[in-house]
C-alpha cells in the first residue's frame, strides 16, 4: 500500500493529525465535565437535572456513532470526523454563554451527537492509518486522547482559579476543535472501507462475533473506567474519610496509569500477542478494583485505581484495533458497532454504582466491575481466532 496519499501526506504525518483528532476529543470532554460545576451554578439546575442531561448526552452519542457510520459509508470517515468535532466545537461554544435551560440542554444535545461522531470516526481513522503504517499505533493515539484530558483539567482548574471562569477553559477546547476538523477535512486519512454486506458478500462471513467480542471488550473496559472516573473521589472522600484535597488522586493516579500504559502498549503488544495482553489487562483491571474492594484504606483505594487504570488504558485501543484488522474490508461499519459498547459500559459504570452505594455502599459495589471482569474474560481468548482480513482501503 502506498504511503502518501491525497495532499502529498505521508501516513506518519496523518496519524499525527489523527493524533490531534484525540487530543481534541479528549480537550473537549474533560473540560465540558469539569465545567458542569460551574454549569450547574449558573443554570441554577440541581444534581437530577445533570444527571438527566448527562443521560441525554450518552444516548445522543450512540446517536452520534450511528450518524457517523452512515456518513462513513457514504462520503469516508474522515468526513465524519471533521463533521463531529465542528457539532462538537459549536456545543462546546454554545455552553459557555448563559442560556434558557431548554436551550442549554439542547446544546449538550448536539455536543453529544458530536460527541459520539468523534468517537466512532476517531477510531475508524486511527484503524486504517494504522493499516498503512503497517505497525500499532492505535494506543499511542489513546495517549493522546489521555494526556489532552489531563491538560483540559489543569487548564480548567487555572482558569477557575484566575477568576476567568470556566467558559475559557471550554472555549479554549472549541476553538482546538474547529482547527482541527478545518485542517482534517483535507488531510484526515482519506480511505474508505466496504459495507460488510457487500465485503462479505458470497463468503456467508458474518462480522457478528467481530462486534461481539470486541464490545464486550470496550463494555467492559468503559464499564470500570466509569466507575473509578465517576466514584473515586467519592468513595475515597465520603467512605473513606479522605481530606478534600486527598479524595482527586484517586482518579489522578488512574489517569496517569492509563496514559503511561498507552505510551507501552504499542510496543507490548506485537511481541507479546493480542490474546495475552487482552486476558491480562482484563486481570489487571479485576485485580484493581478488587484492591479497593478488599483493603479498604486510602493508599490501597489509591493504589488500586492506578492498577486498574493500567489494565483500561491497554484494553479500548487494543478491542478497536483487532475489530478493525478482523473486518479490515469492512472496517469503518464494525467500529463504529463496537463503538456502541462503550456507551452501554459507561452508563452501567456509572448508574449501577450509584444505585448501590445506599444499600451496600461504594465499597462493595465496585465488585461490579470485578464481575463484569470476569464474565468477559472467556470472550477475550476469541479474540485470537478473529479471522484477519487484508486491508481493503482505497
Amino acid at each position: 500500500m502506498d504511503d502518501e496519499s491525497a495532499g502529498g501526506m505521508s501516513a506518519g504525518a496523518r496519524a499525527r493529525l489523527i493524533g490531534a483528532g484525540y487530543a481534541a476529543q479528549g480537550l473537549g470532554y474533560a473540560a465540558m465535565m469539569t465545567a458542569l460545576p460551574s454549569f450547574k451554578d449558573r443554570q441554577h439546575i440541581d444534581d437530577t437535572f445533570v444527571s438527566a442531561l448527562l443521560l441525554l448526552v450518552v444516548i445522543a452519542a450512540a446517536g452520534g456513532s450511528i450518524l457517523a457510520d452512515q456518513i462513513a459509508a457514504r462520503w469516508g470517515s474522515r468526513y465524519a470526523l471533521a463533521s463531529g468535532l465542528f457539532l462538537a466545537a459549536a456545543g462546546l461554544a454554545g455552553a459557555t454563554v448563559w442560556s434558557p435551560n431548554a436551550i442549554f440542554a439542547g446544546i449538550l444535545l448536539a455536543y453529544g451527537v458530536g460527541l459520539g461522531a468523534v468517537d466512532a470516526s476517531l477510531s475508524m481513522q486511527g484503524v486504517l492509518v494504522q493499516a498503512r503504517l503497517g505497525r500499532s499505533v492505535m494506543s499511542r493515539l489513546f495517549a493522546a486522547y489521555t494526556a489532552a484530558a489531563i491538560a483540559a483539567a489543569l487548564i480548567m482548574s487555572g482558569s477557575l482559579e484566575s477568576g476567568a471562569g470556566a467558559a475559557v477553559a471550554v472555549g479554549v477546547a472549541a476553538v482546538y476543535a474547529v482547527l482541527v476538523g478545518v485542517v482534517g477535512w483535507r488531510l484526515f486519512e482519506p480511505g474508505r472501507t466496504l459495507r460488510s454486506s457487500v465485503a462479505h458478500a458470497g463468503t456467508g462471513r458474518s462480522v457478528r462475533p467481530i462486534v461481539l467480542v470486541c464490545g464486550m471488550l470496550i463494555f467492559t473496559a468503559f464499564l470500570v473506567d466509569s466507575a473509578v472516573s465517576t466514584w473515586s473521589s467519592v468513595y475515597l472522600q465520603d467512605s473513606l474519610t479522605a481530606a478534600a484535597s486527598v479524595a482527586p488522586l484517586g482518579y489522578a493516579a488512574y489517569q496517569a496509569a492509563v496514559l503511561v500504559s498507552r505510551l507501552v502498549a504499542d510496543h507490548v503488544v506485537p511481541r507479546a500477542g493480542r490474546v495475552p495482553v487482552a486476558l491480562g489487562a482484563l486481570a489487571v483491571s479485576g485485580i484493581g478494583c478488587g484492591l479497593v474492594v478488599s483493603l479498604p484504606a486510602i493508599g490501597a483505594a489509591v493504589a488500586g485505581f492506578a492498577i486498574a487504570g493500567i489494565g483500561v488504558g491497554v484494553l479500548v485501543p487494543l478491542a478497536f484495533s483487532a475489530a478493525g484488522e478482523a473486518a479490515m474490508e469492512s472496517s469503518d461499519e464494525v467500529i463504529a458497532k463496537v463503538n456502541l459498547f462503550n456507551y452501554g459500559g459507561a452508563l452501567l459504570g456509572a448508574v449501577l454504582l450509584g444505585a448501590l452505594s445506599e444499600p451496600i455502599g461504594l465499597r462493595w459495589a465496585f465488585l461490579i466491575p470485578v464481575i463484569a471482569v470476569v464474565a468477559t474474560l472467556p470472550l477475550a481468548r476469541r479474540i485470537g481466532h478473529l479471522t484477519a482480513r487484508e486491508p481493503a482501503v482505497s
